[in-house]
């Protein structure tokens, strides 16, 4: 018996998590189980590989780790922190939609405010701020109260004082080097939202301004002093709630889960973010969410409710396991009626129109084509030579109308001498789908070729060899933008404001964007 059986097989009756690794010892996935022995050996059973993708995570599986814990909390927390330290592959991956902004203090002898969207080590940095407005605003209010320079250009000392461009009137301030630093000191206080404190420290100088007689100084504290009480003023009229929620609903389609999450700071929505899960093996619907739940609390911040559209196997642990995180108590709820199931329906809401939007171009090439099914996964085909010694190909895919890099590819001629396109078409087409055919691998909703009606036939030829005839296949012309499809001698021409038009436009032109950028990078290797 291997080492990897006998593993298996003396798995113990333990809550813990168990890290599958491939034949290299990388850990390809990390899950957890309130008993050990009920969970590891389900894999390797005949009923959990019906899923083809549990049948490949079980393929590279050749050595199993285990790590005990006394609960199954304390595993929860444990499976967490270890899938942000190796990224297994078959684990659920976070993609947020948006990446959003911050606001940073730059590192000079007079920081500035700017907006951000890659924080480096060291950065100070205030957010992240989901709307533009409320960003902006921050900004300009910090700039104008506290008279920080604006613009790239560095003050010039004039005695002890330096001249700097700022947003405030008059345009340009004169300060000390400390000064302006108490100044900055002071715009991080607004913007970590300590206003109570800051008012406190304005009226202390403002007092002490006055009593030394430098009354422009002590007016000019008032009126900041003002200027933060009525803010506060207008943020406490929509203080309706004395606590923080997240609303989080989801959406699934045929191959991902998208999943929004609103935050809901003391009744007032400041937020929005949306990830796309994709499906993992042997797990439902619910059970992705609660898992990425589990993922996304791990390293952002844990309100006092989370309002979700349904009842999670193991809510109450992962309850425990947030309320651990938190250091305070947290509770789901799951809504059927009032406030709180018509924000769950907001956020399912948001999800649909967004997917309908990215869905409308695919819907309107289903109908121009007459396909079957929405062409979800595209694939497109281009020809780029400099000389008969410089032919390449490419081929790039589009899923769900958006470009999906890892499923690019690109290829050197190899059956052939010279320039044709017709040849090198043909060659490349029946490559792609030889080895897709070879590995059983998933085959695109539409396959589309740069060029017109000979490119066509090409790629038709490398598809009825490979008993592929049934793929839906057409070309896009350049010069008149007109498809070519199999069923038909006459092409079709689609409005130019069309957004299936634009949508092959998209494709075409980054099939020829990675063929040309290949064939640059050959050239260079060859001279």
């Amino acid at each position: 018996m291997s080492s990897f059986s006998q593993k298996i097989k003396t798995t113990p009756h333990q809550p813990g998590c168990y890290l599958f690794k491939n034949a290299r010892g990388k850990v390809i996935y990390i899950g957890k189980a309130k008993d050990l022995k009920k969970r590891v050996p389900w894999y390797f059973k005949k009923e959990s590989q019906q899923d083809p993708k549990t049948r490949d995570l079980v393929k590279q599986i050749a050595d199993v780790e285990f790590i005990i814990t006394d609960n199954e909390v304390e595993a929860l927390l444990l499976e967490a922190g270890l899938i942000r330290q190796h990224k297994p592959k078959y684990n659920i991956e976070l993609k947020e939609g948006v990446r959003y902004a911050y606001i940073k203090v730059t590192n000079e002898a007079f920081p500035r405010l700017e907006v951000t969207r890659v924080i480096k080590t060291g950065d100070t940095v205030f957010g992240p701020y989901t709307s533009g407005y409320a960003r902006s605003n921050a900004i300009r209010l910090a700039n104008q109260l506290f008279k920080l320079r604006v613009g790239r250009k560095k003050p010039r000392q004039v005695g002890d004082e330096y001249h700097y461009r700022s947003s405030s009137v008059p345009f340009i301030q004169k300060m000390t080097k400390e000064q302006y630093q108490q100044n900055v000191g002071k715009a991080m206080m607004l913007l970590k939202g300590d206003t109570t404190e800051l008012i406190k420290e304005l009226e202390k100088e403002m007092r002490q301004y006055a009593a030394q007689q430098k009354f422009e100084l002590a007016k000019l504290r008032r009126d900041q002093m003002l200027a933060l009480q009525s803010m506060q003023v207008r943020q406490k009229v929509q203080l309706t709630k004395r606590y923080n929620q997240d609303i989080i609903n989801f959406v699934e389609t045929e191959d991902k889960i998208v999943v929004q999450l609103f935050t809901v700071n003391k009744g007032i929505v400041s937020g929005r973010k949306e990830f796309k899960l994709v499906k993992l093996p042997g797990r439902t619907t619910d059970q992705e969410v609660a898992e990425f739940i589990r993922q996304y609390y791990y390293a952002n911040d844990i309100p006092q409710e989370v309002v979700v559209p349904v009842k999670f196997e193991d809510r109450t642990v992962i309850e425990k396991y947030l309320s651990k995180l938190a250091e305070h108590k947290v509770v789901f709820n799951i809504p059927q009626r009032g406030d709180k199931k018509k924000l769950l329906e907001l956020v399912k809401k948001n999800i649909e129109i967004n997917l309908k939007a990215g869905d409308a171009a695919l819907f309107e090439l289903q109908q121009a084509l007459k396909l079957r099914t929405l062409p979800r996964v595209i694939e497109c085909f281009d020809i780029s030579n400099l000389g008969p010694t410089g032919v390449v190909g490419s081929m790039v895919q589009f899923r769900d109308g958006k470009p999906d890099k890892h499923n690019y590819r690109r290829f050197k001629i190899k059956t052939f001498r010279g320039q044709s396109d017709f040849d090198a078409m043909r060659e490349v087409v029946f490559r792609r789908y030889y080895r897709i055919t070879k590995e059983k691998s998933e085959l695109p909703d539409l396959i589309m070729v740069d060029g017109g009606k000979p490119q066509l036939s090409a790629a038709r030829q490398s598809l009825k060899e490979l008993g592929l005839g049934h793929v839906p296949l057409i070309a896009l012309a350049k010069k008149q933008e007109e498809i070519f499809t199999l069923g038909s001698k006459y092409s079709i021409r689609l409005s130019k404001k069309s957004a299936a038009l634009k949508l092959l436009q998209r494709l075409r032109d980054e099939a020829h964007r990675f063929a040309i950028n290949f064939q640059r990078l050959t050239r260079a290797k060859r001279s």
